[in-house]
């Protein structure tokens, strides 16, 4: 399903890898933080802090890795189940296939006579691909890629993870736990920007979203790490 090159670039262009970069290095800041200041609020040092961080951050690499890598790839069978039924059909019922495209083309407002030109168009240069891409909704541009979503989250689940460890090596001790909230809220606050901006979508909401609930997060698990230091 091979398309010629558009100039105009399109949001739905990046929509693989961006949203499982987002979520990754989402995941990556905000699970890391929530543990590391969870620890942090214990009263442990900043040794101990960094080894839950670090095992944090290989641990949820990983499984991001892995959880990317199956669902997408269940995604990539199912769409490989439509394409080859497809193929056949367009083999058996060629007709009935033609007429099939003819009537999606009218539903979506062309009259029956140019549906039925655009169909006949569309068939002679590439069958499955008009099908896939009508019926389907599948193109080159959003096809299940399981690989590169299994790269993508683990290595923006390793960048973004890697922020919080750093307000910890780096802060004061006494002030790792607020070093660990400040950092986080605004990388936060970033990615949810740059999200935003490469989706071309509306930049406000979704910083104010992933904020608070990165702020909610950490409120929660600081005062558990709290609750069990000093039970401890």
């Amino acid at each position: 399903m091979r398309h010629a090159a558009h100039p105009e670039p399109h949001a739905a262009d990046r929509i693989g890898w961006l949203r499982a970069a987002v979520l990754g290095a989402n995941d990556g800041i905000l699970s890391t933080a929530g543990l590391v200041i969870g620890v942090a609020g214990a009263g442990t040092g900043r040794s101990d802090i960094l080894l839950a961080g670090i095992a944090g951050l290989v641990a949820g690499a990983l499984s991001m890795a892995a959880g990317e890598y199956v669902s997408v790839s269940s995604q990539k069978d199912a769409e490989q189940a439509d394409l080859k039924r497809e193929t056949g059909e367009l083999a058996s019922q060629p007709e009935k296939e033609l007429e099939e495209l003819t009537s999606i083309y009218m539903e979506r407002g062309l009259d029956r006579e140019t549906a039925e030109r655009a169909a006949a168009q569309a068939t002679a240069h590439d069958a499955l691909a008009a099908h896939a891409r009508a019926e389907l909704g599948i193109t080159s541009e959003t096809v299940a890629r399981p690989l590169q979503a299994a790269l993508a989250s683990a290595a923006t689940f390793s960048a973004g993870a890697l922020l919080p460890l750093a307000a910890v090596q780096f802060a004061p001790q006494p002030l790792i736990a607020a070093s660990i909230a400040v950092s986080t809220l605004l990388s936060l606050a970033l990615l949810g920007w740059l999200g935003a901006w490469a989706g071309k979508a509306p930049a406000g909401r979704a910083v104010l979203r992933v904020s608070f609930w990165g702020a909610v997060a950490m409120a929660v698990t600081y005062a558990i790490g709290k609750l069990a230091g000093t039970a401890v």
